[in-house]
């Protein structure tokens, strides 16, 4: 891993990271609070040997003592030295657990002896330390003497003195190491739950875990349910630009055999396949093609709901023979774009779909249409988005972000594989602002227009705070020219719409050495 994918998930994760290191924060700082306070006191002895005046003498009693004070500092905490300081100051205590409250050290290259007394009672540690080397001197001197004068004497140098302040806990100390647990604690929280996470977050989940090409990244919105044309609704907002980013990858893109039409699906419903497939129909028509939207999920039809369109009459009235596409097709007032709704939902929506009257109909409204959008149901819930994957020039697959598991687009993708069906990419949608990336730098060169009172305001912000009202939104569609076409008072008639709208096909524009036209 990279230190820019660290920096992603900890940037995506923040929020577990935190906790968790407010958490052990909090651990250790009670810890720490809740310790009783103890006090250390320390009385240093010094070893000497009684010798001669010789060099030679001296030199021998000085390594004679060298070698003995570490076998003094043992016995400093044996029983022979603790039990008469627990007589004299009347502990209640046996040698054993004194010896737990008493330390010795002996400085490197010295002759001293530094005894340490540790207790909750600052006076009780100067008197255990002080009353220690008293016992210690008495117990060497009998030791050495073998029934004479001793040649060794241990002298304090620096009693205890009554410490003023706690030697544990010490707060500062416990706070910082505490300040370091607690950020890699919140680090490494991050970074299990990447690995153990097994949603698509990100591009990278699906070009690296998937080998198939991510063709547009689509911002979150909090008005996405009441908003499903937002490329309309507020054409220049993040939502919208990553759409018309969405049809301009199309258009590089071959399709199987020639044909001009596209099945929009997913893996799973509630992905947003439908407002996907609206959008995405919405700007290839303001682009000056003639597009036709079909709403070919048959389980659960939604775009006439979208768009407030009838719903009576459509698709499967064309499949059975009771209409043509130009009887039922109902325009937008979105010049070159029309909707074939669902119609009546059938008992057989997969038989429908993948029989040679849908095969017809495909052929027929490439026909009459620059481009053609099907919308149809999830893929892992019915197979009728495989079987007109096999009709249709290419297949979208909309996942949305943090919401799909891996494991679940593994399995949509294998049925597209399992009937050859040509996958043009797949539109990762909903995307997080934290995981959005390029999307910042949109944001930033968003033009600033102004509202009614002439203050400025960015309206692809906007487009995140407006009131989520349905009322408002479908305002918003009328105000923006998307407003449903009404045909001779009602919705659909036999015959064609009232509009009459039925020009020539127009070109796709394709940049110059673009390379080979898209339609």
């Amino acid at each position: 891993m990279e230190l820019q994918q660290y920096l992603i998930i900890v940037r995506e994760r923040w929020r577990s990271a935190v906790i968790t290191a407010l958490v052990v924060l909090a651990a250790v700082v009670g810890y720490t609070l809740l310790q009783t306070p103890t006090y250390q006191a320390t009385t240093r002895l010094f070893v000497q040997t009684q010798a001669g005046n010789s060099i030679a003498e001296l030199s021998s009693g000085a390594n004679f003592a060298s070698q003995q004070i570490t076998s003094y500092a043992d016995l400093a905490t044996s029983p022979l030295v603790l039990q008469p300081v627990i007589d004299q100051l009347g502990l209640n205590s046996s040698p054993h657990a004194l010896a737990n409250e008493i330390s010795t050290t002996v400085p490197p290259e010295t002759l001293i002896l530094e005894i340490t007394a540790t207790s909750t009672d600052p006076a009780e540690a100067t008197q255990v330390a002080d009353a220690t080397a008293a016992s210690l001197q008495s117990t060497v001197e009998q030791l050495e003497s073998n029934g004479t004068a001793s040649t060794v004497h241990l002298t304090v140098v620096s009693p205890a003195v009554e410490p003023s302040s706690p030697a544990s806990p010490k707060v500062l100390r416990n706070i910082a190491l505490g300040v370091v647990l607690a950020v890699l604690a919140g680090l490494a929280v991050a970074i299990v739950r990447e690995l153990l996470d097994n949603r698509v977050r990100r591009a990278d989940d699906i070009e690296k875990g998937f080998d198939r090409p991510v063709i547009a990244t689509i911002p979150a919105s909090r008005d996405a349910k009441n908003l499903p044309l937002i490329s309309a609704q507020h054409p220049l907002s993040l939502q919208a630009e990553a759409y018309r980013e969405l049809r301009t990858n199309l258009q590089f893109l071959g399709f199987s055999e020639g044909r001009r039409s596209i099945v929009v699906t997913s893996s799973l419903s509630g992905e947003g396949k439908s407002s996907s497939a609206l959008n995405l129909a919405y700007v290839l028509a303001q682009s000056g093609a003639r597009v036709l939207l079909i709403d070919a999920d048959l389980r659960r039809p939604s775009l006439h709901e979208y768009l407030h369109l009838e719903g009576g009459a459509g698709l499967t009235s064309v499949l059975i023979g009771e209409a043509d596409i130009e009887d039922v097709s109902q325009p937008l007032d979105v010049e070159g774009l029309d909707v074939l709704t669902s119609g009546p939902i059938p008992p057989n929506p997969s038989e429908l779909l993948g029989s040679a009257r849908m095969e017809k109909l495909l052929h027929s409204a490439t026909d009459l249409y620059d481009m053609v959008v099907v919308d149809s149901a999830p893929l892992l819930a019915v197979t009728d988005a495989a079987v007109l994957s096999r009709l249709t020039g290419g297949t979208l697959v909309v996942a949305q972000s943090e919401r799909v598991k891996k494991q679940q687009l593994a399995q949509a993708l294998e049925k597209l594989e399992a009937v050859e069906a040509r996958l043009l990419g797949v539109l990762l949608n909903r995307v997080p602002s934290r995981s959005q990336g390029v999307y910042a730098y949109r944001y930033s060169y968003a033009p600033v227009i102004s509202d009614t009172d002439g203050n400025p305001s960015d309206e692809s912000q906007r487009s995140d705070e407006r009131p989520s009202d349905a009322d408002k939104a479908t305002e918003a569609v009328h105000r923006s020219g998307v407003s449903a076409g009404t045909v001779s008072g009602h919705r659909v008639h036999h015959g064609r719409p009232s509009s009459g709208r039925r020009a020539e096909p127009k070109a796709w524009p394709v940049a110059p050495g673009a390379g080979e036209h898209l339609w």
